[in-house]
Formats: structure tokens, sequence, C-alpha cells
């Protein structure tokens, strides 16, 4: 069984703003693979269901995001999980441009709280997640009201495209392992960049 844990905030306020990607890819995987989640326990609406043969609970946590790990640690205990094989985390990041999806085994929160909170609540940073980008801030923004913010029509576009990829590589992970998803999203990514780069 794998626990699949998009990352946001709950409210209809927050819907669609960068710090919701998560739930985003959540919401992809649920209308993909015909997963209702329709389950409020764990702190979390949750939704019970198969991906390609693998049994998944999908999960939004509705602790807000720097309690994350609240929703997380009782997700693991409950369903006797090992983290470190059967858990996905999947959330925004400002350290990739918009577009771009990043997967990894393990490592540091990278200043995101709800990373934070999960590896804190876990007291590991031994588990798979799927780094969505986002972009950085500009200058004169507030990193709070940034990542609280709504996305440019262009950067929704491109946003959009990688909510698909990710919950792509979900079913990659589950089907081949996460070596296969790193080999196919990571590299093609850096593929496109030296691209971009000859092209200019």
């Amino acid at each position: 069984m794998y626990i699949i844990v998009g990352l946001g905030n709950p409210k209809t306020e927050y819907k669609n703003t960068r710090h919701n990607v998560g739930f985003d890819v959540i919401d992809m995987l649920s209308d993909k693979h015909g997963i209702p989640m329709d389950i409020k326990k764990h702190r979390a609406v949750c939704g019970k269901g198969m991906i390609e043969g693998e049994k998944v609970v999908l999960a939004q946590p509705q602790t807000f995001m720097n309690l994350s790990g609240l929703s997380v640690l009782e997700l693991v205990h409950y369903y006797k999980i090992d983290p470190a094989r059967e858990l996905i985390i999947i959330y925004d990041d400002i350290d990739l441009s918009p577009g771009q999806i990043r997967i990894r085994k393990q490592g540091s929160a990278g200043g995101h709280n709800g990373m934070k909170s999960i590896i804190g609540g876990l007291n590991t940073m031994d588990f798979l997640r799927i780094r969505v980008g986002v972009g950085d801030k500009p200058k004169q923004y507030d990193l709070a009201d940034y990542v609280l913010g709504h996305f440019t029509k262009e950067e929704r576009e491109v946003v959009d495209e990688a909510i698909i990829r990710a919950s792509e590589a979900v079913r990659l992970i589950l089907t081949e392992g996460a070596d296969a998803a790193m080999n196919l999203y990571n590299r093609k990514q850096e593929k496109d960049r030296e691209q971009e780069q000859d092209d200019q």
C-alpha cells in the first residue's frame, strides 16, 4: 500500500494558489483513477482506491500547511506503512521554475514549512517526494504573500502541465519504481534546459 499526500491549505480562498499544487496533483490522481475523496479522517480528506493494481490512499491534510506532519504521522501509524518505501509527498517548490518537477528519495525540507513539519513528525528525511516548481518570488514580494498568491495565466498553463506530469510520475513510481521515475522526469528536464541554452 502507498500513501500519497499532496500538501496545501484547506478553505476555498487558497484553491489554485502556488502553495496548493500538491492538492491539485491529488485532485488529478482522484479524477484519472476514479478514486473519490470522500473520507474525512486522520486530519485529512482522503480517498482509497487502486492505481495500476496497487492499493493507495490519497490524502489532502486539513491542518494547514505548517502542521502537515500531524496528519501524515496519523496516516503512517494507522496504515502501518514504511515511509521510506510507501509514502509519497507532493508539494510546491520555489527553487524550481514553474512547470518543472523533481523527484527525490530523501532530503531536507529546503525551507518548506509543510516538509519541516512532516520531517519533524516522522523523525526521518527518508521518504519519496515530488516537488512541483512554482518559481522564485520577485524581490519585492513577501514569501508568504507570494506562495499564497495565484499564478499568472501563463504560469498556470505550464503548472497545469506539470501537475499532469507529476500524476504520471506517481503512476510510474508505483509500477516501475522511484529510480525509473527519476530517470525519466529528472533527466528529461535537464535535457530540456540544455536544449533551451543551445537555442539562445
